[in-house]
């Protein structure tokens, strides 16, 4: 940004009419931020947390429960993790919520009677550096019933930010490795409430493609698909913080 010294012009008053310019005055030196008021701005240079473009150093182990609420455009609710049922993934949900992954995500993948999906980024600068952050994983412990999360797969292995809560008792996806590892215990009838009229996702159907979401963010479900409930904030109740390092 350009700044410009002043100049303060002297008129006077005399049988002839001249300016004069002040001599300039330097600018005096801005004192130097503190080291909060260059966090703070470092914080609002992205609209998102910036530890977020660094997958692997978000690895704080969760606890053995915590319970997470979810604020979004269709109501709210809130979810309780259990870390025994899938560690992995846990911990993942974790570190996720803990920077505000989710927040701004859209429920892009929304069918009735199976389940409602989310956890692409409304960033794409966010979604591209967590798209091969995956995680082992987790034995199935805890099955896929109604109003139970886990996270989507694209193969073994493969786990990284999209998570699904089951409309229906969908025990026949334990069976490809999809490992619950929470439940919604307040608030299901706002889940059951998401916008669902896109159907399945593109090329399939004719709802979002994941790819789009990924490299256009936002923008792209804004404009193309703007009846998609999003999520305003998804936070850890307090109390449920941890620091330790994840095994």
């Amino acid at each position: 940004m350009r700044h410009f010294s002043r100049i303060t012009v002297l008129l006077f008053t005399c049988s002839v009419i001249s300016f004069a310019a002040a001599p300039q005055t330097p600018t005096p030196a801005p004192a130097k931020k503190s080291a909060a008021a260059a966090i703070a701005a470092d914080a609002k240079a992205t609209p998102f947390d910036p530890a977020l473009l660094q997958p692997t150093t978000l690895r704080a182990k969760a606890p053995a429960e915590y319970d997470v609420k979810f604020v979004t455009t269709a109501g709210e609710f809130t979810v309780k993790v259990t870390r025994a049922w899938a560690p992995n993934g846990a911990d993942r949900f974790y570190n996720l919520v803990r920077h505000h992954f989710y927040d701004g995500a859209a429920f892009f993948r929304v069918l009735p009677g199976f389940m409602a999906q989310f956890g692409l980024s409304a960033y794409p600068e966010v979604s591209k550096v967590w798209e091969n952050a995956n995680i082992k994983d987790d034995p199935i412990v805890q099955s896929n019933h109604r109003g139970f999360l886990s996270f989507a797969t694209a193969g073994p292995n493969t786990r990284t930010t999209q998570v699904f809560i089951n409309y229906g008792n969908n025990e026949a996806l334990d069976k490809s490795g999809f490992s619950a590892f929470a439940v919604v215990t307040e608030g299901m009838e706002v889940v059951d409430k998401l916008y669902n009229g896109y159907g399945e996702g593109a090329p399939e159907g004719h709802g979002p493609a994941q790819d789009l979401i990924g490299s256009r963010g936002r923008a792209y479900l804004e404009k193309g698909f703007p009846k998609l409930d999003t999520i305003r904030s998804a936070t850890l109740v307090p109390g449920a913080e941890s620091s330790a390092p994840a095994k």
